[in-house]
């Protein structure tokens, strides 16, 4: 098959949403209608034993949320379907924010109870920076919740997108009957045994017909009518192009965790998602079409299998074929890399593959050589545009809990900040080391995972820290001094580049005032080279 071809067969997608909203279990139903998976697994559940294929790590399981992005491929209507599940809660919102940047477009999962929830409108942000294309799954119809029309009103005005309604439900929660899909034209009746049956699928092109009424009931029949007219009257019709441009976002409702409006979504998602997408380079536009391989690293997981303490670097490929034993350039290092084992996943199941296309995720085995952000060609240097480091929020010192193991905690603590995680300074003055994240969660699942997959065990200490900033200057006489006056203050990343450690924003602010040549960064690109504000 053709380059042209395989890029046309590629959907790649993130879902996001605010924790809990039902985005995992979402993820799982898709897998199910792509035969991806058999059984769907329940996030948190005593009762059920099986637990998602997308929360595959040990502390997911055990506490019944995703803190890292999984990657999922699964072939559906002669298509190969790219699904990364990403992380909702807002201390792993780095680890969802680097993933934003390997997808083509996006799924936003809303709770219809809670409505658009803070962590929502960050992520929904930063997929309107780029402009990335966005369908609307409101889930948990089988629960009471909000209105539909004070809900779109409130996806409107909160997240600032136009929405078009593809689907509209039938009742809510104890009297939830099912939904109208305007996209095609179908009545699908909701049972609440999370397997639909094809009767239970009503092809209504024209509402009025009394039929209506035998399946609904009179009432419920009747408020359908009233509602879709005043949707056509209020929200404009579903413009193709406009979605593509990030402008409008179509809408549908229905129950992730009963299986209930979910393959209408698919249905219409791989009708109007788009294929892979050029991708901005420093140096230039690439098209995925070109015939020459590139690629770029985002994520990076130490002990993806524990028993063989595997470590993979996550390569979403933006052109040309991505072939198995052939030499590429690693930019960052520039040096030649073949890899024998390239792997395509199933959140931690995985299988070779010999070749991979624009808009795929491969997993390269790594020993060390990548970090995040770098690129692979075939001999062009290039460096993909937008893949951040943020400056911490939260800090604390780490200390070794047992003298006995420094190697293994060593080894932990730089393959672990490899990942992204969080990000390891070492202080000037008297080397300790301090851990900065973005959210407290994430010093929990350092701790666990160093002591479950590298048998080292850390202690925290606390350090009244407000801010690290990245230090430059084009006057070397100004950073001298700076270095000079600020010494207690200064520290090192896992890259050697020179941190400032602001103890208040008072601090922070008499520096910036007393240093004008000095530049003070909040974000830093992730390989540690090019730095923006």
């Amino acid at each position: 098959m053709s380059l042209k071809k395989e890029i046309a067969r590629r959907k790649t997608f993130g879902i996001i949403s605010h924790p809990d909203a039902g985005k995992t279990t979402l993820t799982e139903k898709l897998l199910l209608f792509g035969g991806a998976i058999q059984v769907a697994g329940a996030v948190k559940s005593n009762k059920i034993k099986k637990t998602t294929v997308s929360d595959f790590m040990e502390i997911e399981k055990q506490r019944g949320i995703s803190v890292a992005t999984s990657v999922m491929a699964f072939e559906y209507r002669d298509l190969k379907i790219n699904i990364l599940d990403t992380p909702g809660h807002q201390d792993f919102a780095e680890d969802t924010y680097r993933t934003l940047t390997a997808v083509d477009s996006a799924i936003v999962v809303i709770d219809v109870a809670k409505g658009v929830e803070p962590q929502t409108e960050k992520l929904v942000n930063v997929c309107r920076m780029r402009d990335t294309p966005i369908i609307i799954f409101i889930n948990k119809l089988d629960r009471e919740g909000k209105d539909p029309f004070v809900l779109l009103d409130e996806i409107e005005q909160k997240l600032g997108i136009t929405v078009s309604p593809l689907s509209w439900p039938v009742g809510m929660g104890r009297i939830f009957k099912g939904v109208y899909s305007m996209y095609e034209q179908k009545l699908v009746l909701f049972r609440p045994h999370g397997k639909q049956k094809e009767e239970d699928t009503i092809e209504f092109n024209d509402l009025s017909d009394p039929a209506l009424e035998k399946h609904l009931g009179e009432k419920p029949a009747a408020t359908l009518r009233e509602e879709l007219e005043m949707v056509h009257g209020v929200y404009p019709d579903f413009d193709k192009d406009a979605y593509l441009k990030g402008q409008q976002s179509p809408v549908f409702f229905g129950s992730a965790i009963n299986n209930f409006g979910v393959r209408e979504m698919l249905d219409c998602f791989v009708d109007i998602a788009p294929v892979p997408r050029p991708r901005p380079a420093e140096e230039r536009m690439v098209a995925p079409d070109e015939e020459g391989f590139t690629g770029f690293v985002f994520k990076i997981h130490a002990n993806i299998d524990p028993r063989h303490r595997a470590r993979i670097a996550f390569l979403r490929i933006c052109s040309g074929t991505f072939e198995r034993n052939k030499p590429y350039l690693h930019v960052r290092l520039g040096q030649q890399l073949r890899f024998a084992n390239p792997t395509s996943f199933m959140a931690d199941k995985k299988e070779v593959i010999d070749e991979a296309y624009p808009g795929d995720v491969v997993g390269l085995h790594d020993t060390g050589n990548f970090k995040i952000g770098d690129t692979l060609t075939e001999g062009e240097v290039l460096h993909f545009k937008g893949i951040p480091n943020f400056s911490p929020e939260q800090f604390r010192y780490v200390e070794n809990a047992d003298p006995m193991k420094s190697k293994q905690l060593a080894k932990g603590l730089e393959q672990l900040m490899d990942e992204g995680v969080a990000q390891l300074f070492t202080k000037e003055s008297n080397g300790r080391k301090i851990i900065g994240t973005v959210g407290a969660l994430q010093f929990d699942v350092i701790q666990y995972r160093l002591q479950h997959e590298y048998g080292a065990s850390c202690r925290y200490e606390p350090t009244n820290l407000h801010k690290a900033c990245w230090i430059t200057s084009k006057d070397p006489a100004a950073l001298k001094e700076f270095i000079a006056r600020r010494a207690k203050d200064l520290a090192r990343d896992t890259h050697g580049n020179l941190v400032y450690l602001a103890e208040s924003a008072w601090s922070l602010k008499m520096a910036q005032d007393n240093h004008p040549d000095v530049e003070f960064h909040f974000t830093s690109e992730m390989n540690g080279v090019r730095r923006r504000e």
